[in-house]
This record gives C-alpha cells, structure tokens and sequence, in this order.
C-alpha cells in the first residue's frame, strides 16, 4: 500500500511538471507571436530619422530592426569585413561607418561581397563619395563573434558585428551602439549587394507544447491502468 502512494506522489508530481512546462511553452508561443508582429509593424514601416547621438542610450530591444533612415558620408578607408553566409553563398558583410552632418559616426552593413571581391579595389565603383542617404533595418551589436568563434580584433578577422570591438579597432569614436543594414537599393557596380536582411524567428512552442502536455497525459493514463491493479509499479509490489 506505501508503494502505491508514493508511486501515486511522485507520478502526480511529475504530471504537475509536464503540465507546467506545456503552460510554459502556450505562454512563449503567445509571446513570439506578438515579438514577430511587431517586428513585421516595424520593417514595413516607413522609414524613420535613425537615432541621434542624444537618442543612444534610449536604444534597445525594442528598436531591433526598425525601418530607418541617414544621410551623410561614407569613411571607406574604415571599412570593417564581417564573414558572412547569404543565399549568394560564402563571402563578407562590408560594414562601413557613416559621417553624420553633427560629426557623429553610425556603422553601416552596406551589404555582402563574395570572397574574391573583398578587396576595395575590386569593388572600386561601389565606393560612393560625398553625401549619400541610406534606408534600412536598425540592428542591435552582436558583441564577442559567432559560435564557437570568437572576433580576432589584432588580426582582422570579424566573425560577428560587434560595434564596440570594431570602432575600437578601427580608432572611430562617437559612434552609434547600433549599425544599420542597408536595403537592396543598388550600389554602383552591384556591389556590395544590400537587402540581404533575414528576419526570421524560430516558433516551434506548439510543438513543445502538445509534446508536454501529450507525456502528461500519457503519464496520467499509465497511472490510472497501474493504480487500478492492471500492472503492478514494481515486479512483486502489492
């Protein structure tokens, strides 16, 4: 009779935990559908003044890609490569920084150029000079590098876009915590190509959800054949 109880005690504190990891994921699937509605509100957006120097602080999750829009002048002697992988293939972002009229500097993801044309003067039509505008998504830093691969700084080789690393090895001051992908508006030559923007957020919570909620049900109809004298919990039990 005591292992009977104590079976039905555990068995109905694990019944407990599944249903609360089910809850748990309904809750999170409810909260990525909104994060993905919002998002989606502010890409299709029109665009915006990017955030100015007296705005940076305020900067956060909430601005993530945000539909933006600033003008100034490009300093391609500081461009920055960032390896990246596109829908075009293997090759690097070419994050450039953006003279903005009050002296401050944003970093600008002008967009990907394939490995063999990382070389500025393989791209040379593509150095615009003077003032220009860009538009496009407001994106947070990605400090530290990628997974499993950490930025190298003193050897040039950028595996994420971290803001700070890259205007600290680049000697830029006064610059934006954020950079701006550009938009697919072309660049003279073609490249770098911009718009390469990929706005997608895993949700598989209903998944998880049913499959939580699935074991406890499960858990809960084991329990009741056991308890009911179908099979005992353990061979010689009572």
């Amino acid at each position: 009779m005591l292992r009977r109880v104590a079976f039905g005690i555990l068995a109905a504190v694990v019944f407990v935990v599944l249903l609360g990891l089910g809850t748990w994921q309904v809750e999170r699937r409810a909260w990525k559908l909104d994060l993905i509605a919002r998002v989606d509100a502010r890409v299709h957006a029109s665009p915006v003044p990017a955030p100015g120097r007296t705005d940076w602080a305020q900067v956060g999750p909430d601005d993530a890609y945000r539909h933006v829009r600033l003008s100034g002048s490009f300093l391609h002697e500081r461009e920055t490569l960032v390896q990246a992988v596109t829908e075009r293939g293997g090759g690097f972002w070419v994050l450039t920084p953006l003279r903005r009229a009050d002296g401050s500097l944003v970093l600008v993801n002008r967009g990907f150029v394939p490995g063999n044309r990382r070389d500025p003067a393989a791209r040379q039509a593509g150095q615009v000079a003077g003032e220009t505008t860009v538009t496009g998504l407001l994106r947070l830093t990605e400090p530290g590098g990628a997974f499993l691969r950490a930025n190298d700084p003193k050897d040039g080789r950028w595996y994420s876009r971290d803001v700070a690393a890259i205007a600290s090895a680049r000697g830029l001051t006064d610059v934006a915590p954020y950079f701006v992908d550009a938009d697919a508006a072309p660049n003279p030559g073609g490249l770098p190509v911009g718009g390469l923007t990929v706005v997608a957020f895993p949700n598989n919570h209903l998944v998880y959800a049913i499959t939580w909620y699935g074991m406890g049900l499960m858990l809960a109809g084991a329990v009741i054949y056991i308890l009911r004298g179908g099979r005992n919990p353990r061979p010689g039990g009572e």
